[in-house]
């Protein structure tokens, strides 16, 4: 797997029983500095691979670009050190024609932490921004005995998580057949979606009406935000949706569904997308 995990020696300590030493496997994490046109935009930490795919996704979650023929090219910076070094760290992204570039209030003024894609945002509203791709049209129904079946699926394609125990997830499924079309991982959950939306945008498939995204983690956001750059009207999470992507969702009319485990799962939003198997809704007392 190369540069996408590690090893180390490690300790295991049991109460009650013996130290141990033994060899143990990380997911990498690494810096990935993302320029477009030569001029740096966006530092994000990251696990190696699927890179061009990661600067794409970011782009139009960011709004540069939208279609595929956006994304004019990719390379990696082979002066990205005093020596002349590639680290494969630097990734300079050269836009199509006639693609204006991105405004400089995009460029972020510090780190992009495995944890947070918007943390050099100056505000909230900064990254409110107007999606090419309205989603609250889409006419996606989708059987609640589908969506079940998700995060199994998810889980079952987690190849790298299973010898570390340390990446999120993100997948995209098509809500009508069920069928997966991509899985991502990666140690930032945010970068796992620009992963999948990258696969998308570099295979001319935006905007992505009718699909799921499937994240292994919690919905926030961000997360949110990325979905409905992508035109992507249903997200789903096994964790909890924060307060800010549900009203996000609210406003742009896309489908949040948080808790998804086993067979239940809570809607937050755009609810008439959900097909249940009792078309009555009960409400509690």
């Amino acid at each position: 797997m190369g540069r996408i995990t590690a090893r180390r020696r490690v300790t295991r300590i049991t109460v009650g029983s013996p130290p141990a030493r033994r060899e143990d496997v990380l997911a990498v994490e690494e810096p990935l500095e993302i320029r477009v046109g030569g001029t740096a935009l966006a530092i994000t930490m990251r696990t190696p691979g699927h890179d061009f795919e990661l600067a794409a996704g970011f782009l139009v979650s960011e709004g540069v670009i939208t279609r595929s023929e956006h994304f004019g090219a990719a390379r990696y910076c082979a002066s990205a050190t005093p020596d002349g070094e590639n680290t494969y760290n630097v990734l300079d992204v050269t836009l199509g024609p006639g693609v204006a570039a991105p405004d400089p209030s995009l460029e972020r003024n510090f780190y992009t932490t495995s944890s947070c894609g918007l943390c050099g945002k100056a505000s909230i509203d900064a990254v409110r921004t107007l999606s090419a791709y309205p989603v609250r049209d889409d006419d996606l129904r989708i059987p609640a005995e589908l969506l079940v079946t998700l995060p199994d699926r998810l889980r079952a394609g987690q190849d790298v998580f299973d010898k570390t125990g340390g990446l999120h997830a993100a997948a995209l499924f098509d809500g009508a057949t069920g069928k997966m079309l991509v899985l991502r991982e990666d140690v930032g959950r945010h970068n796992a979606v620009d992963k999948v939306i990258g696969w998308a945008v570099t295979n001319d498939r935006l905007p992505l009406r009718g699909m799921v995204l499937m994240v292994s983690g919690r919905a926030s956001f961000e997360l949110a935000q990325k979905a409905s750059m992508a035109g992507i009207p249903v997200l789903a999470a096994v964790s909890a949706p924060s307060s800010l992507a549900v009203e996000l969702a609210a406003e742009t009319g896309m489908t949040v569904v948080g808790f998804l485990r086993g067979t239940s799962m809570v809607v937050y939003s755009g609810d008439e997308r959900i097909r249940a198997t009792e078309r009555e809704t009960v409400s509690a007392p």
